[in-house]
């Protein structure tokens, strides 16, 4: 974001919130403005995944290591048996998934691993990979697999295809990118579909195109724990996939993680906007599982040919909190 920008915005959120509100949250975003510079040109740090041995990688979208520790405590995934925070987890080279796909895409430094890499993605910022053609396969879901219900691609639409590109390619090692539990928040999307979409409508009168539910959040519109309890429950829908997974794909060392996390607070920085190399966003989890396909499930979704407009893009954005 330019200063010319921030300058743009603030006045749109005086206008819409008040002063006091407006101002403090226009000094909150100079303030993430300001980390998200040090960020991208001072310091930054994290470990590629490409250093990691795994066969198939799962991104679990903007998975906090607190959030899959406080998961792991009250559920019985057995893929998170055991779990520790501190033995369990790394530090991402990103804050944001644009940075993440941009320097684990990048031809100039892993061009012989993305020849032997297949990309399966639900998340649009795909359209930042450097290079697709490098890849051994590049399986942009979102644009044909998108539900217009939750405005994101459901985690077994995901699965339906890692499996299918698993069994038919001949790639040494698969990226399997879910969105969740990122943005939409399923059991929130019902009741408040204003918080998750930005159209002028009955349920959204006078929309503000910055209140994301990140900055609601900030601005002490909805409680902390009602956006956490959400979180985790986005959590467990893609955790719901892990034993399918397990039971139909043939890989050694199938990982776990996620390309960055989200900040409710920290640092006075929430959500994930700007290359803020906090552990709130940077740190991650690393499990990992051994899969056996024993060929039982059929996938019920093929990949399509479908053209995305720039709208359709940016509107799909809108929904997923990037604005």
């Amino acid at each position: 974001m330019t200063f010319s920008d921030w300058l743009d915005e603030s006045r749109d959120r005086i206008k819409h919130d008040g002063i006091k509100k407006g101002a403090y949250a226009s000094a909150q975003e100079f303030w993430a403005g300001a980390l998200g510079h040090f960020g991208r040109h001072v310091w930054n740090y994290g470990e590629s995944v490409h250093d990691e041995e795994w066969d198939v990688l799962l991104v679990l979208d903007a998975c906090r290591i607190d959030l899959i520790a406080d998961v792991a405590e009250r559920t019985n995934y057995d893929v998170l048996e055991g779990f520790d925070p501190e033995r369990h987890a790394t530090n991402s080279v990103a804050s944001r998934s644009p940075e993440w796909i941009a320097k684990t895409f990048d031809p100039e430094t892993y061009a012989e691993e993305l020849s032997n890499t297949a990309y399966v993605t639900a998340n649009p910022h795909s359209r930042d990979v450097p290079d697709p053609t490098l890849l051994n396969v590049f399986d942009e879901v979102w644009k044909y697999g998108w539900d217009t219900e939750y405005g994101v691609v459901p985690p077994r639409t995901m699965t339906d295809r890692a499996i299918d590109v698993w069994r038919e390619s001949d790639a040494e090692q698969m990226i399997v990118h879910y969105m969740q539990p990122h943005l939409p928040f399923r059991s929130l999307v019902d009741d408040h579909p204003e918080w998750f979409r930005f159209e002028v409508g009955l349920d959204n009168p006078a929309p503000s195109r910055h209140k994301t539910l990140w900055r609601r959040l900030r601005d002490r519109e909805v409680p902390h724990d009602l956006v956490w309890e959400a979180y985790c429950d986005n959590l467990e829908w893609v955790l719901d996939e892990m034993e399918l997974l397990s039971e139909n794909l043939e890989a050694d060392t199938v990982a776990i993680s996620s390309d960055h996390g989200n900040a409710m607070g920290e640092w006075w920085v929430y959500g994930h906007q700007s290359p803020i190399p906090i552990p709130a966003l940077k740190r991650v989890p690393w499990v990992t599982f051994s899969a056996t396909d024993t060929g039982a499930y059929e996938p019920e979704t093929e990949a399509e040919n479908v053209d995305v407009s720039d709208a359709e893009y940016e509107d799909r954005l809108k929904n997923l909190g990037y604005l």
